[in-house]
């Protein structure tokens, strides 16, 4: 985590859509549509399929820089707790929830899932899990079992593969997610049913996340010269590499993003 998201606030300013900082994959309903829109289109997509109700405690694992949690305060008047184990993020999380007048309503914490232990009526989680790594998928859910209440919803947006599980992307490990893991989705469903979790919905998102990194790839490219300024031609190329290589194994590939519904009984929904 320290070494992908705190290397310096500017880099993701870059490409990065304006309005929320999303980082992971956006939703468009139209092919033309901008960052902005279609990362509004994926946050709006989330709340909807957790079910808000008002007063409801809500824990976003891997919060990045807040955008999904000030949403679902916004929208819901909830109580919102983000979590991520990148000191940058946090930081700008808390900075940023003052400025909204939102800190009375979300709060942020530096801290691993495994060390929480309240309870939440919510749970979403939006490009974590990739970080986790495989022997450690029957923890996650187990602890998203144990920390949910009955009557709870659980939300997983990961990347994922629809290809049967596989070797790791050594390129991928080794500049850019090292740790990183891309599951396939039978690595997610037996350590879900072992722990007892009911899958409510399964959606694969294909033709979102290629979009998504070609517009981050675009913006970085129109600012790759404050991008040398911060860091050196080599990552420049590094980061452009990374952007393209990842949007053409979205389009042509076998990578989408899976987007699970978790809850631990029938009547949850």
């Amino acid at each position: 985590v320290k070494h992908h998201y705190d290397i310096g606030e500017e880099l993701y300013d870059l490409f990065l859509d304006k309005k929320h900082r999303q980082y992971s994959c956006a939703y468009f309903v139209k092919d033309d549509e901008s960052l902005e829109d279609a990362q509004q289109n994926k946050i709006n997509h989330i709340i909807k399929k957790l079910n808000l109700k008002s007063g409801q405690k809500v824990l976003d694992i891997g919060c990045g820089w807040g955008g999904m949690a000030f949403e679902i305060a916004r929208q819901s008047q909830c109580e919102v707790t983000g979590i991520s184990l990148s000191e940058n993020q946090i930081k700008y999380c808390k900075e940023k929830a003052k400025e909204l007048n939102l800190d009375n309503q979300v709060r942020f914490k530096l801290l691993d899932y495994r060390s929480v232990n309240s309870k939440f009526d919510r749970i979403v989680s939006v490009g974590a899990f990739e970080h986790f790594g495989k022997k450690f998928y029957k923890t996650f859910f187990k602890k998203v079992k144990n920390i949910m209440h009955d009557d709870g919803i659980c939300l997983l947006h990961t990347i994922g593969s629809v290809d049967k599980p596989g070797p790791i992307q050594p390129f991928i490990q080794k500049y850019i997610f090292p740790g990183g893991i891309i599951p396939s989705l039978s690595e997610m469903m037996i350590p879900i049913e072992k722990t007892g979790l009911v899958l409510s919905d399964c959606e694969t998102l294909i033709h979102h996340y290629d979009k998504t990194l070609k517009a981050w790839l675009d913006r970085f490219m129109e600012n790759k010269g404050k991008a040398k300024y911060l860091y050196n031609k080599e990552f420049v190329r590094m980061w452009e590499f990374y952007l393209s290589s990842c949007s053409a194994g979205f389009k042509f590939r076998d990578l989408v993003v899976y987007q699970l519904q978790l809850v631990k009984n029938f009547t949850a929904l």
